[in-house]
């Protein structure tokens, strides 16, 4: 009875991560649609942004299925859904990324704090610069409570659950209107999973 259970817990794993797989792929290929766009919009200036940096950042934004695709309003108007269209949302996104990538040049700290200040805005590049130059979990943590937070009303440090592959062995929470700052790593981590299922989708149409 014991190795019945057990098989059928492998099973239902199996199954499971064989679905989130699936859905993993469909993202992936929803994400891509995008590219010759991305190319096309990143042609268009002088930029160290480059292709899948841009298309991991749509994936962690939207999974390309929302019209502000990179969730870039914000940073062109102040206000949240003033941009419907995908072309517009990629290009202020670009031109964002661009600008916190040339500051955090100019500032000597990473590229993942640049990538950090998409989500936080560019002031996060001043406050890594001051502290130690290179973005950590602990420094993104510390702003969103110390920060972000406060100026957008939260001053008791509230927090809310929030669960995916990077959070859920970090405490799995964020502070309520204080951004995400799991953000870069988010980021970074699905760079990783594009290559991964980008090289998949290659192998596949080879084999064909």
């Amino acid at each position: 009875m014991f190795k019945f259970i057990r098989r059928m817990l492998v099973l239902a794993v199996f199954l499971f991560a064989g679905y989130k797989a699936y859905l993993i792929r469909q993202d992936v290929k929803q994400v891509m649609t995008y590219q010759p766009m991305v190319r096309e919009i990143l042609n268009e200036r002088d930029t160290p942004a480059n292709e899948e940096l841009v298309l991991a950042m749509i994936y962690t934004e939207t999974k390309g299925k929302e019209g502000d695709v990179m969730q870039s309003s914000e940073s062109a108007s102040g206000s949240t859904d003033t941009i419907n269209d995908n072309a517009s949302s990629i290009r202020q996104g670009v031109q964002t990324l661009t600008e916190n990538l040339y500051l955090a040049q100019e500032k000597g700290v990473d590229v993942w704090t640049a990538i950090q200040a998409y989500n936080f805005g560019p002031a996060y590049i001043d406050f890594i610069a001051q502290n130690g130059k290179k973005n950590t979990l602990l420094l993104a943590k510390q702003y969103s409570r110390d920060t972000v937070a406060p100026i957008l009303g939260n001053t008791t440090g509230k927090t809310y659950r929030y669960i995916n592959p990077i959070s859920i062995f970090q405490g799995g929470e964020l502070y309520v209107d204080g951004g995400n700052y799991y953000y870069s790593r988010q980021v970074q981590l699905n760079l990783y999973i594009m290559k991964i299922f980008n090289l998949f989708l290659t192998f596949v149409i080879f084999l064909k």
